[in-house]
């Protein structure tokens, strides 16, 4: 499953349009990283519409139809992985008149078309990710303990709960645990047909199980005989991308410790999203041990760009959501500097911790090549006398 793309006409750097269907939550949150305040919306919405009879009766009835709004608010709803577009109707439409306002509500499944006055490179970026399978998933984890587990997908971008189990098992008792393992049988059955559903091992380039004590080897044990029986035999390549590790429950929370275990880490350290925690790891040792390395702020990072001096950036991708123009294009401009000079740069989604962490540095952070002892000392100078 991926994003949909039904027709395109864009001009870089210029005007254009794209209809785009989203087919599931990470799909919407590359929309909300490409719709801006000042864009235009078209999509199909449901209207209350009231009328009169004869005899003085009002009545009221939903019907559908197609508006055209020009955005003037944008409001995202994780929860219901909905983005709700406030705006001006800014087409003909015999339902609502031209300049009223209305709410669109785009969710997955729902075509849409999306026009811009500028596109520019971090828009067609987003637009290539969303619309790339290849660079989606690249990490599943399990998590569990007795009767509980979740099978989640770990995208650049978030984490996706791909399955809940939950099983009543009973309990031990002395001289009656065939009904206790008769239930963990059932669980560890309804956990595997999870994980054959939802994990593609061609892809996904590795699977982390995680539990207390022995049942995430009880779980690997039974995945791979399960799989047999259902003819999907697990070839020793694909064994290797099993990575079983403690975690303190099954509850979707305990995940943040599984992935900040540094053996995990290690292990992950060829994936996407660890790109990112490792560089921004590398960003909080060098501001320790050689600050003169490690610079965060635009002023301190553009500065330390004008002297070609950034080996790799980092951005939070809420600094592309800003309502400024003039805001966007300055951070456009830099990522693009910064590639053009053999930099490296990472853009965090603020769904992610190692996201939320960079926000506290003000979303814009660089590691340079070499020390820049004189940076404030060149800012300063650049300061007009007042």
């Amino acid at each position: 499953l991926q994003m949909k793309q039904f027709k395109r006409g864009i001009e870089r750097g210029g005007p254009g349009y794209v209809g785009l269907i989203a087919e599931e939550a990470e799909d919407m949150w590359h929309v909300y990283n490409l719709i801006r305040v000042g864009d235009t919306v078209k999509c199909s919405t449901i209207r209350k519409v009231t009328s009169e009879s004869s005899t003085g009766t009002t009545s009221s009835q939903r019907v559908h139809t197609t508006l055209t709004i020009q955005v003037e608010a944008i409001d995202f709803d994780p929860g219901a992985c909905a983005l709700h577009l406030k705006g001006r109707n800014i087409e003909e439409n015999e339902l609502v008149k031209k300049g009223a306002y209305h709410t669109l509500d785009l969710e997955p499944n729902r075509k849409f078309t999306l026009e811009k006055l500028e596109w520019d490179s971090i828009d067609l970026e987003r637009l290539d990710m969303a619309l790339d399978p290849a660079t989606q998933a690249d990490v599943a984890a399990v998590v569990l303990h007795e009767g509980l587990a979740h099978v989640c997908l770990l995208t650049p971008a978030m984490t996706l709960v791909r399955a809940k189990i939950d099983v009543q098992i009973p309990r031990k008792r002395k001289g009656f645990s065939s009904q206790h393992d008769k239930g963990i049988e059932r669980f560890l059955d309804n956990v595997c047909a999870a994980m054959l559903r939802h994990i593609n091992l061609n892809v996904i380039k590795c699977v982390l199980i995680a539990s207390r004590g022995f049942l995430k080897d009880q779980l690997f044990t039974h995945f791979l005989e399960y799989a047999d029986k259902e003819g999907k035999k697990i070839p020793g390549d694909q064994k290797a991308k099993f990575l079983l590790t403690h975690s303190s429950s099954g509850f979707k929370h305990a995940l943040k410790e599984v992935l900040e275990d540094p053996n995990v880490a290690v292990r992950l350290a060829d994936t996407k999203a660890q790109g990112e925690v490792k560089a921004l790891n590398q960003f909080f040792e060098l501001m320790a041990t050689d600050p003169e390395r490690a610079y965060y702020g635009y002023n301190h990072v553009h500065r330390a760009n004008m002297e070609k001096a950034i080996e790799i950036l980092l951005l939070s991708d809420s600094l592309f959501r800003s309502n400024s123009i003039e805001t966007r294009r300055k951070y456009v401009r830099l990522v693009e500097s910064v590639r053009a000079d053999n930099g490296t740069v990472f853009i965090f989604s603020s769904m992610h911790v190692s996201g939320e962490q960079l926000a506290l540095l003000t979303g814009c952070a660089a590691i340079l090549r070499y020390p820049m002892p004189e940076i404030d000392e060149l800012l300063e100078d650049e300061v007009p006398n007042q």
